[in-house]
Parts: C-alpha cells; structure tokens; sequence
C-alpha cells in the first residue's frame, strides 16, 4: 500500500473499509461490536465510512475485534542505539534538542 500517497481522508476511508471487511469476517453485527467495545453504533458506522475517530475509540474497537497486537506495527519501538545510550548516560530522553 502506498499510504504516503494517499490523503488523509482516502487512508480513513480504507481503514474504515478494512475494519468493516475484519468484523464481518469476524461475523460481528455493529451492534454486537457496540455493546462489546463500548462504542455507540453510530461512531462504529461513521468510522467504517471513514470518518475521524478518536483513539481510545480505536482502542475499544480493536480490543473487542483481537487485533490490539497491530499497534507494534503502527508506531515501532525504537531502539537506542550505543552511542545515543552513551550520552544519555541510562537516562531517557524527554524533549527533542530542536536542532537539525
């Protein structure tokens, strides 16, 4: 998939597509994935036409679908390397320098 391409709104659309395509595989009815998720059906039909959403919404819906494990792909863990390890001293870094 070429998301880098995509608009937002497209990348909406086909998340809400592919969530629609996994519940009905999972042969949950929007009702059903409402009462589970806790998530009003009306937010559940808007997401899956690829309307905006919050995250914990997101998050109660891909609970209930088993799909949690998906956000490793979505935001990687990123390791430190050893020279950045070596000027933190151990520490974790908290703000970004700004610099270029």
């Amino acid at each position: 998939m070429y998301w880098t391409i995509m608009s937002d709104p497209a990348i909406l659309t086909l998340l809400g597509e592919r969530l629609a395509a996994l519940r009905l595989r999972k042969n949950i009815s929007q009702e059903e994935l409402a009462l589970n998720s806790g998530v009003s059906i009306s937010t559940i039909s808007r997401i899956e036409r690829g309307s905006k959403t919050t995250t914990d919404n997101l998050i109660k819906i891909m609970r209930t679908l088993d799909i949690l494990e998906n956000l490793d792909g979505l935001i990687p863990e990123q390791p430190i390397s050893p020279i950045q390890m070596k000027k933190m001293q151990g520490g974790k870094r908290k703000r970004a320098s700004g610099k270029f």
